[in-house]
C-alpha cells in the first residue's frame, strides 16, 4: 500500500472537518483546501468521492458546505482509505476486496505472500481501528 496525494489529502480533509465538528457545522471546499494547503480543483473531486461513498454530506447555496455524514467516531480512516486508494494490501495475492493470484509456483507456501499477509494485516488493523475521532482528539492535544 502507498498512500496516494488523493489518499493523504482526502485524509486531511477529513480529519480537519471531524477536529472542527460543532465550531462550525459546514466548511466550503476553498476553506477546507486554503486551511489544509490542498489544491482546490483536486480537493472537489476527493470530496465528491467521499460524499459518494457515504462518509460525507454536503449542503448547497452560499452558506453551504461539506460535513461528516456520521459522527467522528464512526469513519475509520481504513474506511476513507479504501474509497480513496482502493485495497490496503501491496500485493493483490493478499487483498480481501482486490484478491488475484499469482504467479507463485505455490501460493501456500510462498514465502512474499506470508511476509505481505502481515504486512497487509497491520496496516489494516491500525487504519480499521483509527476513527476520525482519535486523529482528532491528539490534533487537540497537540494544538
Amino acid at each position: 500500500m502507498k498512500l496516494s496525494k488523493r489518499g493523504e489529502y482526502g485524509l486531511r480533509a477529513m480529519i480537519f472537518l471531524a477536529a472542527h465538528a460543532g465550531e462550525e457545522s459546514l466548511f466550503s471546499i476553498g476553506e477546507i483546501a486554503e486551511r489544509e494547503n490542498i489544491p482546490e480543483r483536486f480537493l472537489e473531486q476527493i470530496l465528491l468521492s467521499l460524499k459518494n461513498a457515504g462518509l460525507l454530506q454536503s449542503k448547497k447555496g452560499a452558506a453551504g458546505g461539506y460535513y461528516l455524514a456520521r459522527p467522528a467516531d464512526k469513519i475509520t480512516l481504513g474506511e476513507i482509505e479504501r474509497v480513496l486508494d482502493g485495497p490496503l494490501a501491496p500485493i493483490r495475492c493478499v487483498s480481501h476486496i482486490a484478491y488475484e493470484k499469482c504467479d507463485c509456483p505455490d501460493e501456500a507456501s510462498c514465502g512474499l505472500r506470508m511476509a505481505m499477509f502481515d504486512v497487509r494485516a497491520a496496516i489494516a488493523g491500525v487504519l480499521d481501528r483509527t476513527t476520525l475521532a482519535d486523529v482528532a482528539g491528539r490534533v487537540h492535544a497537540a494544538g
